[in-house]
């Protein structure tokens, strides 16, 4: 199995992301935003950080780079697609994640580590994660504030595509939301960075199964 890390100008997360998926038993690769082809890969990884430098909105620039095309056919093709912070951003600035990313409630950059309660295990990514376990992943944002309608929320619900909350809403998301899936399960996105939290002597080890769930799903299903 082999990732492609997508990389824009901004991004400070990639190196993150390419060491959490080789932890994870795989193949890694980055892969710029001018580039129109993932032929060879069979997952994406679009890590956090400043696309664009967060001009007009986060993620905004980045939803018309020339490899988003490319990353709407694999999610199209039921392959992992998976965006963290700005990645996560960037996949409802592309509509394959409903609702949107605001500013914080406090107007502040937030970054510190948030306990987070797993809400639905039954997914790729959280399957090795035991129904309301709690983790622990750093949060470092400043529009992380994840919106969406009464009638979006109720539709998140229904199809259990909520996979993460806080237990301490960092940034005012609606209903404590950190994380979704898409109604097919192959792609998700979270404002939380489970790529930071794979080293207990760095103070967490919690998104370890977040990153050998997937792996193991697309093997389970491919080989």
């Amino acid at each position: 199995m082999k990732f492609a890390v997508l990389k824009f100008p901004g991004s400070n997360c990639d190196r993150d992301m390419y060491n959490a998926a080789v932890k994870s038993g795989v193949q890694a690769e980055f892969v710029d935003y001018r580039n129109t082809s993932l032929e060879g890969f069979d997952g994406v990884l679009i890590p956090g950080g400043f696309s664009f430098g967060d001009y007009l909105r986060s993620g905004a620039m980045a939803s018309v780079a020339p490899i988003t095309e490319e990353v709407k056919r694999f999610a199209d093709e039921g392959k992992p697609v998976l965006g963290v912070c700005n990645g996560f951003q960037i996949l409802t600035e592309i509509g394959l994640l409903p609702g949107a990313l605001l500013h914080n409630d406090s107007h502040l950059f937030v970054s510190r580590n948030e306990t987070l309660k797993v809400v639905n295990n039954k997914t790729m990514y959280t399957n090795l994660y035991e129904a309301n376990e709690e983790v622990i992943y750093p949060v470092a944002h400043g529009e992380g504030h994840y919106y969406c309608t009464p009638e979006m929320y109720e539709a998140l619900e229904a199809n259990n595509q909520i996979v993460l909350k806080y237990l301490d809403n960092p940034n005012g998301s609606y209903n404590d939301i950190a994380g979704i899936i898409n109604e097919k399960g192959n792609v998700c996105g979270m404002m939380p960075h489970p790529e930071r939290a794979i080293e207990s002597i760095l103070g967490t080890d919690s998104g370890v199964k977040l990153f050998e769930a997937m792996v193991n799903s697309w093997r389970e299903q491919n080989v």
